[in-house]
């Protein structure tokens, strides 16, 4: 039956069938997928698709059931043929509903479920599972590294469309070397897709007075590496001679380096040149 067209079907049947056919519930009344045998909804379907099913709801009482429906959770769109209903006495109604799957839904399933509720205020559910298909892609990126006071602060970026384990490592190197250098290690967190999660390093034993760049190396399995950087300057304004005097010893200290860096880069260059000519 097209889903344009479809209304709620009532089926009326006599009490003892009713009774055989649907296990005994408060209320007088019970909530299945239709055709019996299934305990939930499940199908698969890809981004975009609109998937059809029905719900029987089954009224063993003697009088009339006036019910609502409405759907809850995985971000799934169900649009029911009849939202509102009276069931007469002794009677199961068949209800067909569609699930539209978002067209930029990532692969993986969704859960929710179906909900029907009398005018007593007694709900009942029936779990919707929808499976999404499409080509899974794991991506990551570690953003917005900062350096405040004791700690490193950063957010990993699932971009892609599977749920990551992430694993980091911190390295940061000051004025005269390394003075951070934390082995890769496996987060504690699960990020889905789509998801920014904001985190944090500690780092009580960081210099007094340094210039420094830190690093964080961020892993997942199957994505490709990513990398954030941040830079800093530690001064002890406490113990400095004059609040610049700090902060001109560390800018003159990166200077010194950066020249030392740079004339051993010309050493080198000269003496491959000089191998070169010979």
């Amino acid at each position: 039956m097209p889903y344009a067209a479809a209304r709620a079907l009532l089926l009326t049947l006599s009490l003892p069938l009713l009774l055989a056919a649907t296990p005994a519930t408060p209320g007088g009344w019970s909530v299945a997928p239709s055709g019996g045998g299934r305990p939930s909804f499940y199908a698969e379907g890809t981004p975009g698709a609109v998937l059809q099913d029905t719900l029987s709801v089954t009224n063993r009482g003697t009088g009339p059931l006036t019910v609502r429906l409405r759907a809850t959770g995985g971000g799934l769109r169900v649009a029911f043929a009849e939202p509102a209903l009276g069931i007469p006495a002794r009677t199961r109604a068949e209800v067909p509903f569609t699930v539209t799957v978002p067209a930029d839904a990532p692969p993986g399933d969704r859960a929710g479920r179906l909900l029907v509720r009398d005018s007593t205020g007694r709900e009942s559910a029936v779990r919707l599972l929808i499976r999404v298909g499409g080509p899974e892609l794991a991506a990551l990126t570690v953003e917005h590294v900062a350096v405040r006071g004791d700690r490193i602060t950063y957010e990993l970026v699932n971009r892609g469309t599977t749920a990551l384990v992430p694993r980091l490592a911190v390295h940061a190197d000051g004025v005269l070397g390394a003075v951070l250098d934390r082995a890769p290690r496996t987060l504690p967190v699960r990020l889905p897709p789509g998801r920014r999660l904001t985190l944090d390093e500690p780092w009580t034993d960081r210099p007094a007075l340094d210039a420094v760049t830190v690093r964080l190396t961020v892993t997942a399995p199957g994505a490709v590496r990513a990398t954030g950087r941040a830079s800093a300057r530690f001064v002890p304004w406490g113990t400095a001679a004059g609040t610049a005097a700090g902060a001109l010893a560390v800018a003159a200290a990166a200077v010194a380096v950066r020249r030392r860096r740079r004339g051993r880069a010309t050493a080198t260059n000269r003496a491959a040149a000089t191998g070169a000519l010979t």
